[in-house]
């Protein structure tokens, strides 16, 4: 398993998809993940600290784990099937939990917990690319920075 870091989160051009992209640690893999924009949502605001009023899911199953005395220990992106990306939670005591990547994502930065990728996975689907904090990602960045200055939460029920 190899430490990923989370870069953050881009728009994919030109069909608007977020992707969540994440770095291997002291490697040159770049992983990027295609999510839904609640996911994407949840993510930057995790990484831009924004607290909401009330607990949004991820904040609230946090939330829960605290209360239990429950730690998540790591987040392991275990491999890609037709497409679809795999992750485990790894609680305390050994306890591992299937989930999707974006959900373990959201989770990790509120706990400051470590994401891992398999070797296998990095392989297949890790890619080289330019620095994502390059000029060529400024419009990008700028675009999905103006979706989340006009979404609400109330965008997302229903």
């Amino acid at each position: 398993m190899r430490e990923l870091d989370v870069v953050g989160v881009r728009v994919e051009m030109p069909s608007n998809q977020p992707i969540v992209l994440l770095r291997e640690v002291g490697g040159d893999r770049f992983l990027p993940i295609w999510i839904g924009a609640v996911e994407a949502t949840a993510i930057a605001f995790a990484q831009q600290g924004v607290v909401p009023p009330r607990p949004m899911t991820h904040d609230l199953f946090k939330d829960v784990l605290d209360a239990a005395g429950i730690t998540l220990e790591q987040v392991r992106i275990t491999e890609m099937r037709d497409n679809t990306y795999y992750a485990e939670l790894v609680l305390s005591g050994g306890l591992e939990v299937s989930s999707r990547p974006s959900d373990s994502i959201a989770l990790a930065l509120r706990t400051g917990s470590p994401i891992y990728a398999s070797e296998p996975l990095l392989d297949e689907a890790g890619v080289l690319m330019a620095d994502p904090d390059s000029e060529e990602q400024e419009d990008e960045v700028a675009r999905f920075r103006q979706f989340l200055e006009e979404v609400t939460p109330e965008d997302f029920s229903g």
